[in-house]
């Protein structure tokens, strides 16, 4: 089967930490073999001469080609309105890039045509799609939902991709229900858990990685401290503001957030009461990550919107149980109390579900216990299933 799969949330030369979720997935479909996979990740450049300023002339730097786990991954470039050109990136995209397909297509014909995020990569796939003449799956993660699906340009343009695709696979069966609500066929939903690098993301045992911390991350805790832990980037919809006042229910509490952004400044100066209980440790390494999640009590991500949060899953797989909202495809991970805690966006609902947390400890291995059942290998064996289904 050779698939080409087109997703501008795909790490490069230049961005090698973004939408490294979806190059797990694809490494691992690669390994898995029976699949001749053509990786696009189109790079959008604004005119001249905004693709002077940053980020604009780090990413005009990416080259025409590159390889990541093993895949051989293209970059073309599609040219990007900064600010009010987004409705219309699919049709920028699929014009730059349908001389390359239609040459790769010549060369060696594909079987089917696949699309990583609804939006813009859904609408600028079914375009190559329909010039193909070939099958369509679209894959949505959750704010290509969530935050597309809210602009009717937009909207009009996924529905319409949709009703031409063979499958749409989703992250959750809760965001399922949200793409059937904007108006997509239910019968062509098919959902399709993230994946997990069980290597990487299993327990360390809390005392062990807590003596780790002050080498590995500068984070020094008085002894027995109860360890809050927050990753993701520091931007109002991921909820780092309540996190942070939940500290004043929980007196003993230490709170670290892994990530950067540019609400920092405000959360430095929210958390100012509260020092030296809240400790901003920046960009935390994926080696770095496993470590600082399994010295938590507990992980609390308190966002507006997921679909199935990738950090859900390893957080649990550290040992760590979560406190999050009922969001997405929440009550799908923490379907047990060994998972932690559904709690409301408030600072007191927050601190009350890790309040029960730390009155009632769990060993790491049956918190790990509740996502044995994930990994990139079960991830891309059912990519595997859904696109043999669609071709």
């Amino acid at each position: 089967m050779r698939v080409l799969s087109l997703s501008t949330l795909f790490p490069s030369p230049m961005r090698g930490g973004f939408g490294k979720f979806v190059a797990n997935q694809m490494a691992a479909l690669h390994r898995l073999g029976g699949v001749d996979l053509t990786m696009i990740n189109p790079v959008g450049l604004p005119p001249f001469p905004l693709s002077l300023r940053r980020p604009y002339r780090d990413w005009a730097r990416c080259p025409a080609q590159s390889q990541l786990g093993g895949l051989t991954v293209l970059h073309p470039r599609f040219t990007l309105i900064p600010m009010i050109g987004g409705d219309d990136n699919p049709a920028r995209i699929a014009r730059a890039i349908l001389p390359l397909v239609r040459r790769l297509h010549a060369e060696k014909p594909f079987d089917l045509v696949d699309a990583q995020f609804f939006f813009p990569d859904g609408p600028a796939a079914a375009i190559i799609a329909r010039e193909l003449g070939l099958p369509l799956t679209i894959k949505a993660r959750g704010s290509d939902i969530h935050y597309w699906g809210g602009r009717p340009a937009a909207l009009r343009q996924m529905l319409a991709a949709a009703d031409e695709a063979a499958a749409l696979l989703t992250v959750s069966a809760a965001l399922g229900r949200d793409m059937a609500a904007l108006g997509m066929d239910e019968a062509k939903l098919r959902v399709h858990y993230t994946g997990l690098d069980r290597e990487r993301f299993t327990p360390t045992p809390r005392d062990e990685a807590r003596a780790a911390l002050p080498d590995q991350l500068g984070l020094i805790l008085p002894k027995g401290a109860p360890l809050l832990v927050c990753p993701g980037a520091l931007i109002a919809i991921k909820g780092q503001a309540l996190a942070i006042g939940a500290l004043a229910d929980l007196p003993d509490a230490h709170l670290a957030l892994a990530g950067t952004g540019p609400d920092e400044a405000a959360l430095r100066q929210q958390a100012a009461p509260f020092a030296p209980r809240v400790h901003f440790l920046g960009q935390v390494s994926h080696d770095a990550l496993p470590l600082l999640m399994s010295a938590a009590d507990a992980v609390i991500l308190p966002s507006e919107r997921e679909g199935l949060a990738n950090v859900w899953i390893e957080a649990l797989a550290c040992g760590a149980p979560l406190v999050i909202p009922d969001i997405g495809g929440a009550r799908e991970v923490v379907g047990s109390p060994m998972a932690g805690r559904i709690a409301e966006r408030s600072p007191a609902a927050i601190a009350a579900a890790v309040a029960e947390l730390l009155a009632t400890p769990m060993e790491q291995a049956d918190v790990a216990a509740q996502v044995a059942g994930f990994s990139w290998e079960a991830n891309a064996g059912r990519l595997k299933e859904i696109w043999q289904e669609a071709r």
